[in-house]
């Protein structure tokens, strides 16, 4: 039975499954169905696990562990995200108080409240009030980004403009919307999505990097051209300067002016101007005119990240800061990107940016300030207050920080502020002269990227919980799909993956909305499952399903993709041809011994090899760096075939090694682990100490390599401990190496979450069998 508390209707369509209306409040479930489980946390304390790995004693965790969920349990989950609208509209809930709990379906999410204020109008209405501004304004385009005024990659719901501009909900995307056409230019990860979600009357679909397929700022550099011969007179680019980068602006200024200096007929010796941007200063965003029902800031309070899972304290980040703005002659620098003031200052935040534990808030360092620029709000636990204060952290309103960049400058001619225009906004970086202006990578990025010892441990204990968290989730769908042989939609997958999650000690709120593909659903690389969607499908023992998902814990951050089929063919001989020549490029990269400063783009191939040989190839990037309970993409570094970033990889980095393949309208699949960085010497230390086996009359890996005298030698160890499928790959495409490296990898996962599993639970016989050695042919 489900007694359901709203503020209009809920309901529950089965005992063992909740679905939730939008405008549930809280949600009380009752239930003694074998197959329920609770989806509020655990009270466990965060020594539980350590208790489990230092013993190495098989104990019960925090979930039920005889059946497949706890039995007469009573679960709540109360959201008090709020509804509010940053116009006349009250809110029923308030959006300034903390959620205990965030689940990426089970609440209302910040896209749901997007999607609800975008549905009142369809696209041309909307386009045609957008344009009757731009009349008012005098603009003749107007450039409608992804971004919040931090540039990131997820955005409060407040900041979701494109989003409810064009329908389509991808985090990377730019709408430009002229006076009478419109267009959508987004990458390759979502060309099926957004193909799918575009009102094609009204949007044209622009695929950047595809052939023929102009970049934004050559796109209107071109249509500049012709404006100014049709008219003779600029083009007017309306676009609002903080939630642009400063780069971008530079990049679309220095079109213009190529495009001017091309131009035929140009006055002899003149400085013909085709196109202005105008920042339309002193009005509001134009999509925020024109938006009923926008959702309100979020002002959620901070909270300290302890020392413990921190490992560097704030004094003494701010010291090495310093000693670097000393070396470049920097007097302020300036910090937008909301990981990096999150790290800066050892405060993590639920609430603001849904899935990311960070907080909407600005920072600077000068030779004797550290001001942190945020609401009042966000500083108000006494915890917080003390924590700041102790570190001679001032508090300044967030809206002072452009006013007091200004100021600084003008204080002193000589001053310089260091300021990273690929990662700051066109407000903050305009109003620094360019000879004031240090732009470079700012220092605490290369410092996040690279853990310290206890971040690092904290990432590792969070990947061994997942592992069990994922050990209990694979019993439940295997035995609803083999053995009560029923269908799961992906909605349902979603919810109880996260469930179980939630069930581990530490556990804050998804990592990234989960994707949970099934057939065609998984070729849509970051699909989103919904229960009012047209594309909703559900897993049966035929189709495959793709789930790319991970957590946000107290001490660190997962992200894991399995490919699943249950059908006793494996899901037929291509698929799992295709499969194994995905897994081989995951094992490509996760064994490369390389020399220290190597970017990560030499091993975007290797990830590809196996694929290439039948001509095969994916379009998205092999890694992306993962912060430590931070956000789920984190740089600089990546591995990618895009050779611009030539970041180097660095020992105590963490990188997502995610080969895949996606035949679009019938299936997608992807195995990512994510790795950690570490010393070769480090491999041979662990072998001396009996943490690594190494078989009677073999060589560690590491004593093979013929190294010049000097030179530092890295590798990756492995952080994810969840089973690959083993009866999915061809046996015949894999070499004796890969077989072993296969067996050698479950061996680990076997070991370090074994002790999380009660004896004789289904999640432990899943485990135990999903680890076993790989059946070769003989």
């Amino acid at each position: 039975a489900a007694l359901l508390l709203t503020v209009t209707t809920a309901t529950s369509s089965s005992p063992h499954r909740l679905i939730f209306n939008k405008s549930l409040a809280v949600l009380l479930v009752a239930t003694t169905s074998t197959r329920a489980f609770s989806f509020a946390g655990g009270s466990i304390s965060n020594r539980f696990i350590g208790s489990h790995l230092a013993s190495g004693r098989s104990k019960p965790n925090s979930i039920g562990s005889r059946g497949f969920g706890v039995g007469n349990s009573l679960s709540i989950i109360a959201n008090t995200r709020g509804g509010g609208t940053g116009s006349s509209s009250s809110s029923i809930f308030s959006r300034n108080k903390n959620r205990s709990r965030l689940f990426s379906t089970a609440v209302i999410s910040d896209m749901d409240e997007v999607k609800l204020t975008a549905s009142k109008k369809n696209a041309g209405q909307k386009l045609a009030d957008m344009r009757k501004k731009m009349e008012e304004s005098g603009v003749d385009v107007y450039l409608i980004p992804s971004d919040d005024p931090h540039l990131s990659e997820y955005v409060p719901a407040a900041y979701m403009r494109r989003a409810y501009m064009t329908d389509f909900h991808g985090s990377a995307g730019t709408a430009v919307v002229t006076m009478d056409k419109a267009y959508l230019w987004t990458d390759s990860r979502y060309f099926n999505e957004a193909s799918l979600r575009l009102d094609s009357q009204h949007f044209d679909l622009m695929k950047q990097g595809q052939p023929r397929v102009p970049t934004i700022p050559k796109f209107l550099s071109d249509l500049a051209t012709s404006h100014y011969k049709e008219k003779s007179k600029p083009l007017k680019v309306g676009m609002d300067a903080y939630v642009h980068s400063a780069s971008f602006s530079q990049d679309l200024n220095e079109a213009f002016e190529e495009a001017a200096k091309n131009m035929e007929g140009r006055a002899n010796g003149g400085a013909t101007i085709i196109a202005e941007i105008d920042t339309l200063d002193g009005k509001s965003n134009m999509v925020d005119s024109i938006w009923e029902g926008r959702p309100a800031l979020p002002k959620n309070p901070f909270r300290v990240q302890p020392m413990e899972y921190a490992g560097m304290a704030v004094t003494d980040k701010v010291s090495k800061i310093r000693s670097e703005m000393k070396e470049k002659k920097a007097t302020l620098t300036v910090f937008s990107a909301l990981d990096d003031v999150a790290y800066l200052f050892n405060l993590r935040c639920m609430g603001d940016v849904e899935t990311c534990p960070v907080g909407i808030a600005y920072a600077t360092i000068s030779h004797d300030a550290v001001t942190l620029y945020c609401d009042e709000e966000k500083v108000a636990p006494a915890e917080v207050t003390e924590h700041l204060k102790a570190a001679d952290v001032t508090v300044q309103p967030y809206q002072n920080i452009v006013g007091d960049i200004a100021s600084h400058l003008s204080s002193n001619a000589g001053n310089k502020v260091w300021l990273d225009n690929s990662r700051s906004n066109y407000a903050l970086s305009r109003v620094v002269p360019k000879p004031s202006l240090i732009d470079a990578q700012n220092p605490v990025t290369p410092m996040k990227a690279c853990k310290n010892a206890a971040e690092m441990e904290g990432m590792r204990r969070a990947h061994i919980v997942d592992g069990a968290a994922m050990a209990h989730f694979m019993a439940w769908l295997e035995n609803a799909i083999l053995v009560e042989k029923r269908t799961v939609s992906e909605v349902e997958i979603d919810e109880v993956l996260t469930g179980f999650r939630a069930k581990q000690p530490g556990f804050k709120e998804v990592s990234f909305p989960t994707i949970a593909g099934v057939g065609p659903n998984g070729a849509i690389v970051h699909y989103r499952a919904a229960e009012d969607s047209d594309l909703l499908k559900h897993l049966d023992d035929k189709t495959s399903i793709l789930i790319d998902s991970g957590g946000q814990y107290e001490y660190g951050t997962t992200d894991v993709t399995r490919t699943w089929h249950f059908g006793e063919d494996g899901g037929g001989n291509e698929f799992r041809d295709l499969y194994t020549r995905v897994l081989k490029g995951n094992i490509g990269v996760d064994t490369m011994i390389f020399p220290e400063n190597t970017p990560g783009f030499v091993f975007d191939v290797f990830a590809r090899k196996s694929l290439w040989e039948i001509g095969k190839d994916y379009g998205h990037g092999t890694g992306h760096g993962v912060g430590a309970a931070l956000n789920v993409h984190e740089g600089p570094h990546s591995i990618s075939p895009r050779f611009g970033n030539k970041e180097v990889l660095k020992s105590g980095m963490v990188t997502s090694n995610e080969p895949g393949f996606y035949d679009d309208g019938n299936f997608g699949i992807r195995i990512e682990n994510l790795l950690e960085i570490v010393d070769v010497k480090r491999g041979n230390d662990d072998i001396a100490a009996g943490v690594i086996k190494i078989a009677d009359g073999d060589e560690p890996p590491a004593k093979k390599q013929k190294t010049p005298e000097g030179k530092k030698f890295l590798k990756f160890a492995k952080l994810t401990m969840i089973p690959i499928q083993k009866n999915l790959i061809d046996i015949d495409l894999m070499t004796s190496a890969e077989l072993d490296w296969l067996d050698a990898y479950h061996q680990e996962v076997l070991e370090k979450v074994v002790p999380l599993l009660e004896e004789g639970s289904p999640a432990m016989d899943w485990l135990v069998k999903s680890c076993k050695k790989i059946q070769r042919n003989m």
